[in-house]
C-alpha cells in the first residue's frame, strides 16, 4: 500500500534525493490550500462530527440570533429615547421610564444569550475534538505496516494534535462569523429602512474596503505562507539537535550548529514580523473608513436634520449603527485568516482518516482454537513496492515445537518473512499458514495472542516495569511477572533498582540500560505465552555475559513452542534445530549448523566472518560473503 501523494512520506528515494523539489511541492500545496478559506467537502466532514451535538448547536445558534438582535436593538432605544421622549414637544417621561427597563431587559438577555453561546460552544468544541481525536487514533492504530514505515512519526503527531486543535478554532469561528453576518444583515437592513440615501451613502466607504482588500490579500498570503515555513524549517532544526545532542557535542559542533539555528530563527522572526505587520494594517484602515462614514453621518445627516427631512435620533442611530458596522468586518477579516488553517488542518486530517486500512480481517475470518504452533510458507512472493520482491518463490515448513534460524546477508529477506507470519503485510502471491489455517482468514486479534516478537531495538513504554512485563497479558499476576524476570535473568537487577518492579520506566526505557531493556522485553515474552515465538536480532545489542542468561533461558524459553530466529551473530543460532540461508529474497540453503559447514556455501563463509580476524579475511571471501555471491 503507498500513502497519499499529498501525505510526506519517508521513504521514497527521489524525494529524499531533492529536497528543493519535495519542498517545491509543499509550496504548491499549502499554495492551494491557503487560498481555500472555505472547503465544502471539509466543512461537510466536520459536520458529520458535530452531528451528534446538533441540538446543543442549535440552542448556541439562537443564542447568537438574540445576542445579535440585542445589538441591533439598542440603536433603536436611543432613537426613540431622543425623538418620543426628550425633545421639547415630546417629553414623557413615563415612556422615558419603558425605554429604560428595555434597556435593563437588552442588557440581561445579551449577558444570558453570551454565556449560553460560549459555554455551550466551548464545551461542544471540546467534545468534537476529543471524537475527532479518537476517531484518528482508532484509525491510526489500524493502519498497516506499509503506510507506518513511509510516514514520519513527527507528521503524524502534528496532524493529530496541532491540527485537531486547530479545528477548535474553526468552530469557535463559524458561530462568530455566523453572528457577525447576521449583524451587518441587519444593520444594513436598519440603514436603509431609516433613510436610504443616506444609508447608501455610508455604506459607499465600503467599495474602498474591498479594493484594499484585494489589494492587500495577496501580500498577506504570500506573507502568511512565508511564516508557516519558516517556523517549520526552525522547528524541524531544533528537533534534529535535540535529537542528536550527544553527535553535537561529541564533534564540538555547538557553535556552528547555534549559527545555523541563528540564522533560521532570524528568517523566522522577520517572517512574522511581516506577517504581523500586514495582519494588523487592516485595523488602522477599517478605522479611519470608519471614520469616513461617521463624517459623512455627521455632515450630510446633520443637514438633513437642519432641513427637516431626517429625524435628530434617526441620525444618532445612524451614528451608533456605523460604529458598529465596522465591527463585524474587523472580526471577520481576522477570521478569514483562521478559517484558511483550519481549511489546511482539515485537510491534512482527513488525508490521514482517508488513508485506506490495507489488513483487515476477512468476512469469513476465524479464531482458531486446534493452533499447533506450525509455519508454513507455500510459494511466497512479497514486496513493499510494485515490481520489487522482496521474496521471490519461498517454501518452507516449521514444525510444532521446532526452532528456525533465518541467516543472510543484510537484504536478504529475513525480517520480511518473521513480518508476514504476523500478517503485518499479505502476501503477493502464494500462503503463509499458521496451525495449518492461512493468515488471511484468521482473525488479526487471534493472530496476536499466537506469535509473540521480540525485535533488536526493544520498545518499553512509560510506566512501571511490572505494567511493562504484563503489557501482552492484563490479566498476568505478580508471581507470573517474577518468575518470567527470573527466567531470563531479569529479576536480580530489577530488585536492586529503588522501586524495584514498581521502578518507573523513562521515556522508552531511557534510565536502564539497552541491555538491561532487552532482558524486559524478552520476560514480556515470556509472560505473552504464545505458541510462535519471533526473535528478530533480539540479542544483537546484548554483551557476551548477558547473551549466556539469555541463550539459557531460550532453551526454556522455546521448549514447547516454535521459534522463529534471525541473527548475525552465528553462535546464537547454532542450537537451533534448522537453518534457512536466505540471499538475494530466497532460499539457497537449508540444514543444521554442521550440515551448512560441511557445505561450504554461504554459511560457512559468514560463519568465517564472524570468527575470523576482520584483518586475516581475504577481500574476495568479504565480497563473496557480504554480497551472498
Amino acid at each position: 500500500m503507498s500513502a497519499p501523494s499529498s501525505i510526506p512520506t519517508k521513504t521514497a528515494p527521489a524525494a529524499a534525493q531533492n529536497g528543493v523539489q519535495q519542498r517545491s511541492l509543499t509550496e504548491d500545496m499549502d499554495e492551494q490550500i491557503f487560498g481555500a478559506a472555505f472547503d465544502g467537502r471539509i466543512v461537510r466532514r466536520f459536520f458529520a462530527f458535530m452531528r451528534p451535538y446538533r441540538l446543543r448547536l442549535a440552542v448556541a445558534m439562537c443564542a447568537v440570533v438574540a445576542f445579535t438582535m440585542t445589538q441591533l436593538s439598542i440603536p433603536l432605544l436611543i432613537r426613540a429615547a431622543i425623538d418620543d421622549a426628550l425633545l421639547p414637544g415630546t417629553l414623557d417621561s413615563r415612556l422615558l421610564n419603558l425605554i429604560a427597563l428595555g434597556f435593563l431587559a437588552i442588557i440581561l438577555v445579551n449577558l444570558a444569550a453570551t454565556y449560553l453561546q460560549e459555554t455551550i460552544v466551548g464545551k461542544t468544541a471540546e467534545r468534537i475534538l476529543f471524537d475527532l481525536r479518537r476517531a484518528m487514533y482508532v484509525h491510526l492504530q489500524h493502519l498497516s505496516m506499509s503506510f507506518m514505515d513511509k510516514t514520519e512519526v513527527g507528521r503524524i503527531m502534528s496532524r493529530l494534535q496541532g491540527d485537531v486543535g486547530a479545528l477548535q478554532d474553526f468552530l469557535d469561528t463559524i458561530v462568530t462569523a455566523i453572528g457577525d453576518i447576521l449583524l451587518l444583515v441587519g444593520i444594513v437592513t436598519v440603514l436603509l429602512y431609516f433613510n436610504w440615501q443616506l444609508g447608501l451613502m455610508t455604506l459607499s466607504v465600503v467599495m474602498t474596503l474591498l479594493v484594499v482588500r484585494m489589494i492587500w490579500l495577496p501580500m498577506a498570503k504570500k506573507a502568511f505562507m512565508r511564516a508557516r515555513r519558516t517556523s517549520s524549517t526552525v522547528n524541524g532544526a531544533l528537533a534534529e539537535n535535540i535529537n542528536g545532542v550527544r553527535t553535537v557535542q561529541e564533534m564540538i559542533r555547538e557553535r556552528i550548529n547555534f549559527e545555523r539555528f541563528e540564522a533560521k530563527a532570524e528568517d523566522n522572526l522577520k517572517a512574522h514580523l511581516r506577517a504581523a505587520k500586514l495582519s494588523q494594517v487592516m485595523v488602522p484602515i477599517v478605522d479611519t473608513l470608519t471614520g469616513c462614514a461617521m463624517a459623512i453621518v455627521v455632515v450630510i445627516g446633520g443637514n438633513m436634520v437642519l432641513g427637516g427631512s431626517l429625524e435628530l435620533g434617526v441620525m444618532v442611530a445612524f451614528i451608533f449603527y456605523v460604529q458598529r458596522f465596522f465591527d463585524p468586518i474587523r472580526s471577520l477579516t481576522i477570521q478569514y485568516s483562521v478559517m484558511q488553517r483550519a481549511m489546511a488542518s482539515g485537510q491534512r486530517i482527513f488525508e490521514v482518516m482517508d488513508v485506506p486500512v490495507d489488513i483487515r480481517d476477512a468476512p469469513d475470518a476465524i479464531e482458531p482454537t486446534d493452533f499447533d504452533g506450525s509455519i508454513a510458507f507455500n510459494n511466497v512472493t512479497f514486496g513493499y513496492f510494485p515490481n520489487q520482491p522482496v521474496l521471490n518463490d519461498i517454501n518452507f515448513q516449521v514444525a510444532p515445537g521446532e526452532t528456525v534460524a533465518l541467516v543472510g546477508p543484510t537484504g536478504s529477506g529475513k525480517t520480511s518473512v518473521t513480518a508476514l507470519i504476523h500478517r503485518f503485510y499479505d502476501v503477493w502471491d502464494g500462503q503463509v499458514l499458521l496451525g495449518g489455517h492461512d493468515v488471511r482468514h484468521v482473525t488479526q486479534h487471534s493472530l496476536g495472542k499466537q506469535v509473540g516478537m521480540v525485535l533488536q531495538e526493544p520498545f518499553l513504554f512509560t510506566g512501571t516495569i511490572f505494567e511493562n512485563i504484563k503489557y501482552c497479558k492484563e490479566e498476568a499476576t505478580r508471581d507470573d511477572v517474577i518468575e518470567a524476570a527470573r527466567a531470563v535473568g531479569a529479576h536480580d537487577f530489577i530488585m536492586r533498582l529503588p522501586g524495584g518492579y514498581e521502578t518507573m520506566l523513562e521515556q522508552r526505557g531511557g534510565n536502564l540500560s539497552l541491555g538491561q531493556r532487552q532482558l524486559i522485553s524478552f520476560a514480556r515474552a515470556i509472560v505473552a505465552d504464545t505458541r510462535i515465538l519471533v526473535l528478530d536480532e533480539a540479542t544483537a545489542s546484548i554483551d557476551s555475559y548477558t547473551e549466556r542468561q539469555i541463550q539459557r533461558a531460550l532453551k526454556r524459553l522455546l521448549e514447547g513452542r516454535t521459534g522463529v530466529v534471525i541473527a548475525h551473530r552465528l553462535a546464537t543460532i547454532r542450537g537451533a534445530d534448522r537453518i534457512i540461508v536466505l540471499n538475494q529474497g530466497r532460499i539457497i540453503e537449508t540444514g543444521t549448523h554442521q550440515e551448512l559447514l560441511a557445505q561450504r556455501g554461504l554459511y560457512h563463509r559468514l560463519y568465517r566472518l564472524n570468527y575470523a580476524s576482520f584483518d586475516d579475511i581475504p577481500q574476495e571471501l568479504f565480497e563473496e560473503a557480504t554480497t551472498g555471491c
